[in-house]
């Protein structure tokens, strides 16, 4: 018998209730339980009768068990992700929990609604950095060696993407942003643009943008989105205020 429980594996984007997409309203609104890191429930509203299943940021395998467990047991459940749930976050931990999970998870009705992820939203603000071939890489050596993100770091530099640093540094993991901007330093020039965009879409928003050679890694924390910019990647200024960050959709455009 298929359970009667339901999963939604929702992103909420980074903060501002207008960023939250129709569908993931949907989906928290009409959730029995909502599981997830604490800070993140707390900015949806309490609804009568529903439950919250909150936790630390740093059990994300528990919190899928937790979740499928729920949903298994015929509970309408949302399990919720800062950003897009897709993008090194809750998603992948639920369907990694499936696949070594009992049989009945696997015939559970899971649906995952797509959130604002933060390189979208640090675009947005900065222009258009992401005008062209891009790449996502996270520095956390939590989950994978530091020689593998080093690795990485190495090949994008050299393929000439911009790229999007999530998680470059915290108490935890102070050094690793700083050994990532020594190697991009050594493979990308020194004018290459860099952008330190902090907890975009909240009250202490702060973005910061500096050329790679000149840039201070020590700017970044857990809530910071660093985008290092390609070959093309280049300042537009304005008359006011910060220059835009533009990626040329044309590679090799003349300026």
């Amino acid at each position: 018998m298929t359970p009667a429980g339901h999963l939604w594996i929702v992103g909420l984007g980074p903060g501002p209730a207008h960023w939250l997409t129709p569908e993931a309203a949907q989906a928290t609104a009409q959730a029995s339980d909502l599981v997830g890191y604490a800070p993140y429930l707390d900015r949806l509203p309490p609804r009568a009768g529903q439950r919250r299943h909150a936790s630390d940021n740093r059990v994300e395998a528990e919190r899928a068990a937790l979740a499928l467990g729920l949903a298994a047991d015929g509970r309408r459940v949302a399990l919720v992700s800062g950003g897009d749930p897709g993008v090194f976050a809750m998603a992948a931990a639920a369907f990694e929990a499936i696949e070594r999970g009992p049989a009945a998870w696997r015939a559970l009705g899971v649906e995952v609604a797509p959130g604002v992820s933060a390189m979208q939203a640090a675009a947005a603000r900065l222009g258009a950095p992401l005008g062209h071939d891009f790449c996502a890489i996270s520095l956390s050596d939590n989950l994978k060696p530091w020689a593998v993100v080093a690795r990485r770091l190495a090949a994008a530099a050299d393929g000439d993407f911009v790229i999007a640093l999530y998680n470059p540094a915290s108490l935890a993991r102070p050094r690793q942003i700083f050994e990532a901007f020594d190697l991009l330093r050594a493979r990308k020039a020194a004018r290459t643009p860099v952008a330190f965009a902090r907890a975009v879409g909240r009250a202490d928003e702060r973005i910061v943008v500096a050329d790679l050679g000149a840039a201070d890694p020590g700017l970044a924390d857990m809530s910071t989105l660093v985008i290092v910019g390609s070959s093309e990647t280049r300042w537009v200024a304005r008359d006011e205020g910060r220059a835009w960050m533009l990626t040329p959709r044309r590679y090799g455009e003349a300026r």
